[in-house]
């Protein structure tokens, strides 16, 4: 098993334990095909449950384009304010790279509470993490940072480095799962269920994830489109 898709498969079953209630389900995309392999290219893996609404694990691995690619998102209820969760590690030929964040249910510069209870305590992993030798940062946007939250973790990395990052994800998981065991409270004044429509809609629209135009190319536009869904809701 490669490094991306051991990180993502450990910080799964992390998940799976910490919440026994994830139920495996069915789903179409089980197999993802490709007209660029005559083998299955990925596949796609939903759990459902109630604290954690529904997992979904994305894996997309074609050596001849030198892509390997897991992707976690642990999102909670509709009307929760608990930040979902996210884990994208791959290797890209050259380079090795993750994406590692919660995603706010709340406006944080407004709530300062709610800043203060679900993410201030991951600063000094933040920090410790940012200040790792063979870590640089991604070439993200200033447009999709905006869709995620201050304390994201996006960055290329050596072999070295990436092997090196467990304790971060880990303490970003651990400290995601303590809050869905203990709840937040709701912020005064935010309809959570249609702020987390209009974010999701946000984050996983081809607009503003170019990725989404790369995996067309391999997967086709049906396809895409049906894991995108999978992403924007949690029914």
């Amino acid at each position: 098993m490669s490094l991306p898709a051991d990180l993502c498969e450990r910080t799964l079953q992390r998940i799976l334990a910490r919440h026994p209630d994830l139920v495996a389900q069915d789903t179409p995309l089980a197999e993802l095909t490709s007209p660029m392999s005559p083998a299955p290219v990925g596949s796609v893996r939903i759990f459902r449950g109630e604290a954690v609404a529904k997992v979904v694990y994305v894996g997309l691995v074609v050596p001849m384009i030198h892509l390997d690619s897991h992707m976690i998102f642990a999102f909670t209820p509709e009307d929760s304010a608990v930040p979902h969760f996210t884990l994208d590690s791959v290797y890209g030929g050259s380079y090795h790279a993750f994406h590692l964040d919660l995603i706010p249910r709340a406006d944080l510069a407004v709530n300062l509470p709610y800043l203060d209870a679900a993410f201030h305590p991951l600063t000094p992993v933040f920090e410790a993490a940012s200040a790792t030798e063979g870590l640089s940062p991604a070439a993200v946007g200033p447009r999709q940072r905006a869709v995620m939250s201050p304390w994201m973790l996006v960055n290329r990395a050596t072999e070295e480095a990436f092997a090196s990052i467990d304790a971060y994800v880990n303490a970003y998981a651990d400290h995601w799962s303590t809050l869905v065991e203990k709840g937040l409270p709701n912020p005064d004044g935010v309809d959570l269920a249609a702020r987390d429509a209009a974010v999701r809609g946000n984050i996983f629209s081809r607009d503003v994830d170019p990725v989404w135009a790369q995996v067309s190319r391999l997967l086709g536009d049906a396809t895409t489109d049906a894991i995108r869904a999978e992403l924007v809701a949690n029914g």
